[in-house]
């Protein structure tokens, strides 16, 4: 645990680092919905097999096995209501990074912690040599006006993540499964009891607690159907570990009806401030400035992932875009240090959980990206 400021505020981690090896660069891991820092057990070792990578894989506040105070919001309006529950994660891992002594580091976000990624870049900016978004939530502005360039998700981004199964993304022999462009499938509204409880900011998680008993079987309802493509062994671990979590007292759960509108769409739609990412000016200590250069972004979805890969590719261009205009205004020496990019990525054989369902592929890819970072800034040296 790392202690963090004020009353019972610590983040929970792992570390992975090579005996005997200098620390060159850091990767840092967050988590999705519901889960924790325990899902991404097939990636460790794989990635940490670069040399001078140290892994930080983290449990956000209020989730996994970090501690887990009270969430209040003290705004008024709607939109600092969001930004403060936003802030309420992403000002904790600024403390934790401050507390671990990281100048610089690799973020790696998965869904929901891909979009903190994104408003942590924003908000505390030179701290990142690269972003690596997996899977994120909370893209799209709006599901209708954006249809044409963004499809919508075939279903519900957040409601797939409590209820959808294994099943539903691959076929008799455990292959995922190829989606349909979500032009060609109809909308599937919510369901009437999914909406009432996110109004309610009733989680999922308070009536597993509130199930006394019956909790494990609801729970296994879940994590048996989401990992039955796992041995037995692995996705026995990974239900008594999920019901672990969603047992402990409800705390950064609800935050997530302030951050997403009920099932899926951000209140704050990354699309509308991705070019902000690698952009913001930087105060240094003596009080003077300094714009930043921009920083690789990279988007990673499973090839049949219910969060559409046009929302990255969307983000993809936004992030170009800003690239070019910042290069039309720079002096010779920006132009040097011009450092933004974007690209998207797919995993085969993988949905949401890319990293859980073709490891191999996915771990290579994150490997690959960390050598490239370090790659590039050696030439820069």
């Amino acid at each position: 645990m790392v202690h963090l400021s004020g009353k019972n505020r610590a983040l929970n981690e792992v570390t992975v680092e090579r005996v005997g090896e200098k620390e060159e660069d850091a990767l840092v891991m967050i988590h999705g919905y519901g889960a924790g820092l325990g899902f991404f057990y097939k990636n460790f070792e794989p990635i940490s097999r670069m040399k001078g990578l140290k892994i930080y894989a983290l449990d956000m506040l209020g989730c996994g096995n970090s501690s887990r105070p009270a969430f209040k919001i003290h705004a008024k309006k709607k939109e600092d209501q969001v930004m403060e529950a936003e802030g309420w994660f992403v000002d904790a891992l600024e403390e934790w990074r401050k507390a671990r002594k990281l100048e610089q580091f690799t973020l790696l976000g998965h869904s929901l912690g891909g979009y903190l990624a994104v408003s942590y870049a924003i908000k505390y900016p030179g701290r990142l040599k690269k972003l690596i978004l997996a899977s994120p939530v909370g893209i799209p502005s709006d599901p209708y006006a954006v249809n044409a360039s963004m499809p919508e998700p075939n279903t519900s981004t957040i409601q797939n993540e409590i209820i959808q199964d294994q099943q539903s993304t691959t076929d008799q022999n455990g292959t995922l499964k190829k989606h349909k462009p979500a032009s060609n499938v109809l909308r599937r509204p919510l369901p009437g009891w999914f909406v009432w409880l996110w109004d309610q900011n009733i989680s999922p998680f308070s009536i597993v607690r509130m199930s006394g008993p019956l909790g494990p079987r609801f729970v296994s309802g879940w994590s048996f159907r989401r990992f039955n493509h796992l041995p037995q062994a692995e996705s026995q671990a990974l239900h008594d570990y999920s019901f672990s979590i969603f047992k402990q007292k409800g705390s950064g759960e609800y935050a997530l009806a302030y951050i997403l509108a009920p099932g899926a769409y951000a209140r704050r739609p990354v699309i509308d401030r991705i070019q902000e990412v690698g952009r913001q000016t930087i105060t240094k200590p003596d009080g003077t400035t300094v714009k930043e250069n921009g920083i690789p972004v990279v988007f990673m979805y499973g090839e049949n992932d219910w969060m559409d890969v046009a929302g990255g590719l969307a983000s993809e261009e936004k992030l170009k875009e800003a690239r070019q205009k910042a290069l039309e205004n720079a002096t010779e020496e920006e132009k040097k240090r011009e450092n933004g990019s974007a690209k998207v990525l797919l995993v085969p054989k993988a949905g949401h959980h890319l990293y859980l369902d073709n490891p191999e592929v996915f771990n290579d890819m994150i490997r690959k990206e960390l050598e490239d970072t370090r790659k590039s800034e050696q030439k820069k040296q």
